[in-house]
């Protein structure tokens, strides 16, 4: 997925780190004005605390989106407290959406320790979700420019709830069919679920500095195409990831019978009854990844990442960014792309 020569995989981990050293004192400092009760179970979901307040060993997640908010406004000559005040509210955006994730998924682990529903009872944890809403809104009208970002970061949480609505809906709908999901209507899905808020992140600093709306929309755009192309990485290592390496269980996407973007290619071809069965069964999904590759549905995937990749580069390419940090936002977009295949 990387092209010759790249430096993503030394460059990006920096830059990550940069991001964060920036983000998180601000952060923290808005964590720290909720209810004291309500920031504990935020600063658990951040990977800061345990249950009771004790310090955590690890740091949380790598902070992708909040590196995005901060790299988008540094590209559009944005000054850095806009690039800050975007990634505080695009990272409690995103942890807020988690938490909801995990409680309507059933999903009782994130980052290999209880979720936050888990830990601390449902309702607690829905509380503690809308809290960190209202606390990234209260983030962006605070500044100037707040009304525009918050109409921003309002677009994209409507789009964020349209795709979560259809990729629930998938869940219900048949293998095979006329009312089978279609590849066009994942796309779809993967834009509105995942790509809005990284879109929206890439562009918020922009906004908040005042940019023009041109730069900020082709931010916008480059985090929609890196949005699709992540969730379809994301699918391929759900069925052929290596276990130590994305710590969920190998054909883990297949034992639950998730309509990932591998699996729908493949079941528009002359495999689709037996890939049906084997799915419909949930007995071998050992097979049914055999079957998948054999059908094309892991190269097709791979190769549908790297055209949103291509596309997220050149609308980057088409606006007039600072070199610099253009060239740390391209080296992020092509790393979180390539991770581990």
């Amino acid at each position: 997925m990387t092209a010759p020569g790249s430096t993503a995989p030394v460059l990006a981990p920096r830059v990550l780190g940069r991001c964060r050293a920036l983000v998180r004192p601000a952060l923290a400092e808005a964590v720290g004005r909720l209810h004291p009760w309500v920031g504990e179970m935020a600063a658990y979901a951040f990977g800061w605390c345990e249950v009771g307040g004790a310090p955590a060993p690890a740091s949380g997640g790598k902070g992708v989106r909040q590196a995005l908010a901060v790299l988008g406004a540094e590209a559009a000559g944005a000054p850095e407290r806009a690039g800050v005040a975007a990634a505080v509210a695009v990272e409690l955006v995103h942890t807020f959406s988690l938490l909801h994730d995990d409680i309507m998924d059933g999903d009782a682990a994130r980052r290999r320790r209880p979720a936050v529903w888990k830990a601390y009872g449902t309702g607690p944890a829905v509380l503690a979700g809308d809290a960190l809403f209202a606390l990234a809104v209260e983030t962006l009208a605070a500044r100037s420019g707040g009304p525009a970002a918050v109409r921003a970061l309002s677009a994209a949480l409507g789009d964020l709830v349209r795709g979560q609505a259809d990729d629930l809906l998938f869940a219900a709908r048949p293998w095979t069919g006329p009312e089978q999901v279609r590849p066009d209507e994942y796309r779809a899905m993967a834009e509105r679920k995942t790509g809005a808020l990284l879109g929206c992140a890439a562009a918020l600093g922009s906004v908040l500095g005042g940019a023009a709306a041109g730069t900020s929309a082709a931010l916008d755009r480059a985090g929609r195409h890196l949005g699709v192309a992540f969730q379809i990485v994301d699918d391929v290592l759900g069925v052929w990831g290596d276990p130590a390496v994305t710590g969920k269980p190998v054909h883990g996407d297949l034992r639950e019978r998730k309509k990932t973007f591998p699996v729908l290619v493949a079941l528009r071809t002359p495999v689709a009854p037996r890939l049906a069965a084997l799915l419909e069964s949930g007995t071998d999904p050992a097979a049914a990844a055999a079957l998948i590759e054999e059908a094309g549905g892991r190269s097709a995937a791979l190769a549908e990442a790297r055209r949103h990749l291509t596309a997220a580069d050149a609308a980057l390419t088409a606006v007039p960014l600072e070199a610099g940090a253009a060239a740390d936002l391209r080296s992020l977009l092509d790393f979180l792309v390539r991770r581990d295949l």
